[in-house]
Parts: C-alpha cells; sequence; structure tokens
C-alpha cells in the first residue's frame, strides 16, 4: 500500500506588496519551526482592492477586504489566510476561526509628510494643510486636537497612497497610516513622528498579524498554535471583545491602547497569566466629543482577555458612548442612500 503524500499547506493573502511581505514572514515563522513541512503561497485581488475611491462604510466595510478570502478558504483551494488583524471582521463565517497570531508590531499611527517639506509634527502643519486618511478614527479624534486642520480621504494600498502624498500635485501636506505597514516594508525612514495616546488610540488589533483556517482542520490548527504568541493574542481578543460590543467597523471611531504584562509562569503546568491594562475610547465624527475608560485586571486566559474588553465596551456604552454611535449609524445610512442614489442618477 502508498503512503499518502505529506500534506501541502497553502497561505494565501491579497495581492498588495504589503500582504504579500506579511504572509511570506507567517510562512517563513512556520517553515522554520517544522522544516519538514512543505508551505505554498497564494494571492488574490479582493473586493477592497478593486473599489479604492470609496468609503468602506459604503461598499461593504471590513469584509470587503476578506470575503472572496474566505470562499476559496471554505471551498479547500487554501489552507491558510494571512490578515492584518485589523481589517479581520469581529465576527467570522461559520466554519473559520483565527487560529495563530503572530507578535505584535508597534501598533501607534504615524505621521508622513511629503517628500518636500520640513514639518517635523502636526503641531507645526499650516492652518489648512490638508492632511489624507482613510479612517473614520483617527478624523475624529484628531480633530478633537486639531481642528484648523483638513482631513481628506487616502484610500488605496500604502504604496497607492505614498504615491498620492508625492505627487507634484498633491493637495496633501501630510498623510497618517499605521506604522506596522511602513516598517514591514521598509520604509521606516519616511516616517516623521508616531502619533500615539493621547493624540491617536489606534485600531483594534493594529500591529497585529493574524491566520484564519477552516474550524475542522486539526492540523491547521496546531501549525498555527505553535507560532502564535499568546500576549498579542490576549490583547487582540480583548480589543476585538470590546469593538464587538460596540458593533464598530471601518467606519465606527473606535480606538484602544493596551498593555500585557506577563506574570511569571505557574510552577505546575506552565500556565500563563498576566495583568491586562486596556483603554478604549469613542469619539463623535466631530472631534466635539469623547467618551474615555480603562479597566485594568489580572487574566489567565485569553477568554478572560475577551471578557474585560467586553467589559470596557459597556461602560463605555453606559457613560455616553452609546449616543455617539447611534448619531455614527445614521450619518452613515444617510451617506449610503446619498451614494445610491448618486450611482442610480449616473446609470440614467
Amino acid at each position: 500500500m502508498t503512503a499518502a503524500a505529506p500534506r501541502k499547506f497553502t497561505l494565501a493573502s491579497r495581492s498588495s506588496q504589503l500582504a504579500q511581505i506579511q504572509t511570506n514572514i507567517v510562512r517563513d515563522a512556520l517553515a522554520a519551526l517544522h522544516p519538514s513541512v512543505e508551505f505554498d503561497t497564494s494571492f488574490m485581488t479582493t473586493g477592497g482592492d478593486h473599489n479604492q475611491s470609496q468609503a468602506l462604510y459604503l461598499i461593504g466595510g471590513k469584509a470587503l477586504w476578506t470575503k472572496e478570502l474566505e470562499v476559496a478558504l471554505l471551498e479547500g483551494k487554501v489552507d491558510m489566510l494571512v490578515h492584518s488583524f485589523k481589517d479581520v471582521p469581529t465576527v467570522l463565517p461559520e466554519g473559520c476561526e483565527i487560529a495563530g497570531v503572530l507578535q505584535r508590531e508597534d501598533p501607534v499611527d504615524c505621521l508622513v509628510v511629503r517628500k518636500d517639506a520640513s514639518w517635523k509634527s502636526l503641531e507645526e502643519l499650516p492652518e489648512g494643510s490638508v492632511v489624507g486618511t482613510s479612517s473614520v478614527r483617527r478624523v475624529a479624534q484628531l480633530k478633537r486636537i486639531f481642528p484648523k486642520l483638513v482631513y481628506k480621504d487616502a484610500r488605496g494600498n500604502l504604496n497607492t497612497r505614498m504615491g498620492k502624498l508625492d505627487a507634484p500635485d498633491s493637495p496633501y501636506a501630510a498623510i497618517i497610516l499605521a506604522k506596522a505597514g511602513m516598517v514591514r516594508l521598509g520604509w521606516g525612514d519616511r516616517i516623521t513622528c508616531d502619533l500615539g495616546p493621547p493624540t491617536l488610540f489606534h485600531a483594534v488589533s493594529q500591529g497585529a498579524l493574524a491566520i484564519e483556517i477552516r474550524s475542522n482542520d486539526d492540523e491547521a490548527r496546531a501549525l498555527c498554535r505553535s507560532i502564535t504568541h499568546w500576549p498579542t493574542e490576549w490583547a487582540c481578543r480583548a480589543e476585538r471583545a470590546c469593538l464587538r460590543v460596540l458593533e464598530g467597523g471601518c467606519s465606527v471611531p473606535v480606538g484602544v491602547h493596551t498593555t500585557l504584562v506577563e506574570a511569571e509562569a505557574e510552577p505546575e503546568g506552565g500556565v500563563h497569566k498576566g495583568r491586562l491594562e486596556i483603554v478604549g475610547t469613542v469619539t463623535s465624527l466631530e472631534g466635539d466629543r469623547h467618551v474615555e475608560h480603562k479597566i485594568e485586571a489580572d487574566v489567565h486566559s485569553a477568554e478572560e482577555a475577551e471578557a474585560v474588553g467586553a467589559k470596557l465596551a459597556k461602560v463605555l456604552i453606559d457613560t455616553g458612548a452609546k449616543a455617539i454611535l447611534d448619531e455614527i449609524n445614521v450619518d452613515r445610512q444617510k451617506k449610503i442612500e446619498q451614494a445610491k442614489a448618486h450611482d442610480e442618477k449616473v446609470d440614467a
């Protein structure tokens, strides 16, 4: 009887340069620990890559980046999906799960000024300067502190946005990006300065890479667990639980900042435990109202970390976030209807 051929695992992601770099990071980590296993990669274009002009909340939200990939996963065409964890919806399709999370890069946002400029910070930008960002969260938070700057949407992958910034006819004085992506692309020298709390609270799971698998694939799960960085996983699961309860997404200005300090493992069994500190914020679209709260707790599992995140969301809701989120939902629906009316007029 012929022995079954060893299984090859295919890792898939979007086709952007950054997505390919991130997929290769995961593949290399897996290959280093499992040299006898064969790993392959596959890259595809998603709906979010096709439409780089409209705001995400008008065209389907975060799922726009993941839907086609998840179809390929569930059909068995690929075995693992590599995501920027911040782009993954907090509720996954049935039959899918996040099985691995790599150690987080610095999750802060950063300021990048155009090549011919000498500004070193947001404070130095002249009044009326245009700052590009595709994030409602960033705009809402920055309007609180820098109301005299102008914020303009800047979608596209990092290469596209950097090209828009440096173009001779660019309207932008600067753009704001996730620092992790710039570092992974090797463009750290273009970062003008970091924008961390209290100026900007970053997006949920920003800076982390997640691996999604089929829920019934025990082999893939075991491989993913072998490269998982548990403090990052617990912190991200706390943040995602907070966002899930707030019913937020790309179009909701929810910001977080989390630290998890690892405590000494129990002598028997080596059980993980740590001290979790998580700050959550919800900011109105115009930046005139801001709700912020911090919770600290000792946690002994990812589930306990999630419970802390959910508790934080409920405190935020009870202290003013609900009114802000309700207003944002009304505004979003209004803009969706306006966009539909515009499309119908163009098609007529």
